[in-house]
């Protein structure tokens, strides 16, 4: 059974739902709380928990629970409980389950997986043993060393959830990487994704030919000096450290599903009427017709869009960052991740949006120029990398070989283009000329390039580009 158990509720589960479900394990257990009381625990006889949920989440954005459980969800809005079993106890599993299943029975809902909706009895939990301190009282976290924390997770699909995000703030406090253990059938969903590239931090594929591999690179792994590792190949040497890469990885199906990526950055000057969000907005109806249809502060994304809503989170937050995501209607896939920083520039966001296309659609590489002339004439736009790229239409990454994108288009902002010396940002060495927008006293600058994902050749026109703009 799973280590994660959902409660999808219509109702939002009362104190007296929740405290039936905590009886699940009889009314001997203990509870207690962390994180503010956002967290309830049931613990063993000495304390160490068995069982810690999280406050239920309103989700008032269509097609999370399908995107991220494949599962079907109340009409919305509805409530999304989890409950996490410590890792390696049956009893606390089965206590997981039961508590949701009590919950979904009083407010009207469903249970994922559905099998946890099997038994509302009491679990008996007398005797249980479970991990000792410190691993146990991080209940988001597995295993715990002196280089890494470990965390298992066994979901279809590996998002930056409320927990994860927790797990990797504290490991990061600790000068710890986290390193996420799934099935081989578990995707990623593409906001988790750069939290787990940056090492020692690793997605950790189990598989039956080669134990585990890194899901992103492919690298055979193996549990080294406190964590996991890159096995090193028979071939490799102190100037080659070659390591082997697993055969699930490399098995490939051509699908003829492409995304399309769009990463920029905007600067604004710090004021009282400033509305952030807007950029992203701007692009995604030019590129999709409609806005995005929520965000949150981790996934699933819970709250209708709204950039007013984001603009006093980040100010409640300055001067420290705000990370947010932002998604798109189930017809038309699409995911952004927004980072907020206060600097001395003024106040930057840094956004990474992509749409998927199945075979038979047609990403609108046509609007790209108006879009980047509306981000650079009205949002301040500071730079734009446009990429092309073979990939899933739903915009999961499986743990398999994807082709890196390949540059369509470079935009460079006019404040930029107005800072560089003599002719540079016009003159360059590509076959085209750059294309000016906005103001010809004031333009930024669309610099086009050749897209096609199946010629990585665009990427020297892009370092070229790149060196020449630098003066190098």
């Amino acid at each position: 059974m799973t280590k994660d158990v959902i409660a999808l509720t219509q109702r939002m589960p009362d104190p007296g739902a929740i405290l039936t479900g905590l009886l699940s394990g009889g009314p001997d257990k203990l509870v207690d709380t962390r994180g503010e009381g956002a967290v309830v625990r049931l613990c063993d006889s000495e304390g160490r928990p068995l069982v810690s949920v999280e406050a239920p989440l309103l989700v008032q954005v269509p097609g999370e629970a399908e995107r991220l459980l494949g599962a079907t969800a109340p009409p919305v809005p509805y409530w999304w409980t989890e409950a996490r079993a410590t890792t390696g106890v049956e009893e606390a599993e089965r206590l997981a389950g039961t508590f949701a299943a009590r919950l979904a029975a009083l407010a009207d809902g469903s249970t994922w997986p559905p099998e946890a909706a099997r038994s509302l009895a009491v679990v008996e939990t007398d005797g249980v043993s479970i991990a000792p301190t410190p691993a146990a009282e991080q209940p988001a976290v597995d295993v715990l060393t002196d280089k890494v924390a470990v965390v298992i997770q066994d979901r279809p699909v590996l998002a930056m959830t409320a927990w994860l995000s927790d797990a990797f703030q504290t490991a990061a406090t600790a000068e710890l990487g986290l390193q996420v253990v799934t099935p081989p059938g578990t995707t990623l969903s593409p906001a988790a994704r750069d939290s787990l590239s940056i090492w020692p931090s690793r997605w950790v594929v189990r598989d039956e030919r080669d134990g585990y591999y890194d899901g992103l690179t492919g690298a055979v792994l193996r549990w080294q000096d406190g964590m996991f590792a890159p096995v090193p190949s028979a071939e490799a040497t102190a100037d080659d450290p070659r390591t082997p890469v697993a055969a699930s990885y490399k098995e490939v199906t051509v699908t003829g599903e492409r995304q399309l990526a769009v990463t920029f950055r905007t600067v604004h000057p710090a004021g009282e009427d400033l509305v952030l969000g807007g950029a992203l907005e701007t692009t995604w109806r030019e590129l999709t017709g409609a806005p995005p249809a929520g965000w949150g502060t981790a996934e699933p994304a819970n709250l209708p869009w709204s950039p007013r809503q984001i603009t006093d989170l980040a100010r409640e937050r300055a001067p420290e960052p705000t990370w947010a995501v932002a998604v798109g209607s189930p017809d038309r896939p699409g995911l952004a991740t927004v980072r907020i920083s206060r600097t001395k520039a003024g106040v930057e966001e840094d956004v990474t949006l992509m749409f998927g296309y199945g075979p038979d659609e047609q990403p609108p590489v046509e609007a790209l120029p108006r879009v980047a002339e509306v981000l650079a004439t009205r949002h301040r736009l500071q730079s734009m990398l446009v990429q092309l790229r073979k990939a899933r239409r739903d915009l999961a990454v499986s743990p398999r070989f994807e082709g890196p994108g390949v540059p369509v288009a470079f935009v460079l902002g006019a404040e930029e283009v107005r800072q560089m010396p003599d002719d540079r940002a016009r003159r360059t060495p590509l076959s085209q000329p750059p294309v000016p927008l906005g103001p010809k006293t004031r333009p930024a600058m669309y610099y086009a390039l050749p897209g096609d994902p199946s010629d990585l050749s665009g990427w020297q026109d892009f370092e070229r580009l790149m060196r020449h703009l630098k003066g190098e």
